[in-house]
């Protein structure tokens, strides 16, 4: 190590390390599954690996929303900063609140903001509220980001787990008085990430009586809000009386519209808590490119377009639970989302044991070469996910008769 590198190295945040960034030399859970599947390839050159972890849709944007692209992105007066947003999108997305979630009443002028998709959002709203030994509320499984943030401000992170005798659902009795006495934020995500899981007008009725009793603001991440099958209806946490005055909602474009590198998607709700939010994100970026709210607003008037991305993930889950279930697993379609969370088998009869979802996900990279994400916080479960590479229906069924064929030449135990 050079002077100047020894100089760098004590610099770093200890939210990061601090002296000892970048010392660390545990393998996190992606990187696991990126170097088994670099291996699988190399040792199996001749089989397809066929990747069910990806979390991102497999198609382009609507070709309408790409033409209004093209139309916007070439208009002089588009080419500025967006700083907080403008009123087109704004307004747009109130409309989709009303007519997809029936959402009545959102200002677009106090209760909408665009954010540049909802990571940074989740990652500016700590700023907002947490102090040093604040508490955040957030459910594992799940998406870490806010938990993070929370931790970087000084703050700590209490973790309730999904499980599967409450379906998935926090138990919001569970969470002790001291807990809900120092928390500050309660992070929530229905269609649920990995899990699948939906929520009902009844929990989140619970949920805003008990963000009431607890002094604490509800952030309901829905990014998979639309996306929802088998005659349930899209729900929005902002939807339920009095969800307004205790939270806040996040959507994004990305997952229904098929626009996760477009970056965009919006906060609405508690007009105190999406003031709070501007202020901070402005202090962040300069808004989103007008173009690309523009084709977004285009989109969020356009709902069928998510409609139909709905109807091809629903017949991929079909046939996906279809065939485990004909292997012995255990697995059933989820109401939303576009991930299928099932319980990782014990092991081979007679043969290798599986002690951790990891386990059985790695060897299902290595013997199967078949990519999927293990999830081992609330028991042991894989991830799939149908956003697999298929050129329409025929391609579909190829893909998931492949999946079965691999995996009917062992027996697995449950």
């Amino acid at each position: 190590m050079t002077q100047q590198e020894s100089y760098i190295q004590k610099l770093f945040a200890e939210r990061i390390g601090g002296i000892n960034y970048g010392k660390d030399t545990e393998i996190y859970k992606f990187e696991k599954i990126k170097r088994a599947k670099a291996a699988a390839k190399k040792e199996h050159p001749e089989v397809q690996l066929i990747d069910m972890g990806v979390g991102e849709p497999d198609e382009m944007a609507d070709m309408g929303i790409v033409a209004k692209l093209a139309e916007e992105a070439a208009k002089p007066e588009n080419r500025g900063y967006a700083d907080n947003g403008i009123q087109e999108f704004k307004e747009a997305a109130a409309r989709y609140l009303k007519n997809v979630f029936q959402v009545d009443g959102i200002d677009a002028d106090t209760e909408i903001n665009h954010s540049i998709g909802t990571k940074p959002a989740l990652a500016m709203l700590p700023t907002c509220f947490i102090n040093p030994g604040d508490v955040t509320i957030m459910t594992v499984p799940g998406y870490p980001v806010m938990g993070t943030h929370t931790k970087y401000l000084g703050g700590e992170v209490y973790n309730v787990p999904l499980l599967k005798e409450n379906q998935f659902l926090p138990d919001l009795d569970s969470i002790p008085a001291d807990i809900r006495k120092r928390a500050k934020l309660f992070y929530l995500n229905y269609p649920n990430n990995p899990t699948g899981a939906s929520a009902t007008v009844e929990f989140f009725e619970e949920v805003v009586q008990f963000a009431k009793e607890n002094d604490i603001l509800i952030v309901h991440d829905a990014p998979y809000a639309a996306l929802t099958y088998d005659g349930l209806k899209p729900l929005s946490f902002l939807s339920v009386p009095g969800a307004k005055e205790v939270g806040v909602e996040l959507h994004s474009l990305s997952k229904s519209y098929n626009m996760t590198g477009w970056r965009i998607g919006f906060i609405a709700g508690n007009t105190l808590a999406v003031k709070a939010f501007k202020d901070v994100k402005d202090n962040n970026d300069s808004g989103q490119f007008i173009a690309i709210q523009k084709a977004a607003a285009y989109g969020l008037d356009h709902p069928e377009i998510t409609e139909k991305i709905a109807e091809k993930y629903s017949r991929r889950h079909e046939m996906l639970v279809g065939a485990l279930n004909e292997i012995g697993f255990k697995a059933e379609k989820p109401k939303g989302s576009f991930f299928l969370y099932v319980e990782a088998p014990k092991g081979i009869k007679g043969g290798q044991r599986f002690e951790s979802g990891e386990d059985f996900s790695q060897y299902l990279i290595r013997e199967k070469l078949i990519s999927t994400v293990p999830w081992d916080d609330a028991g042991h479960f894989i991830r799939f996910s149908v956003t697999f590479e298929a050129g329409g229906l025929e391609q579909e069924r190829q893909v998931i008769d492949e999946i079965k064929r691999r995996l009917t030449d062992v027996e697995f135990e449950f």
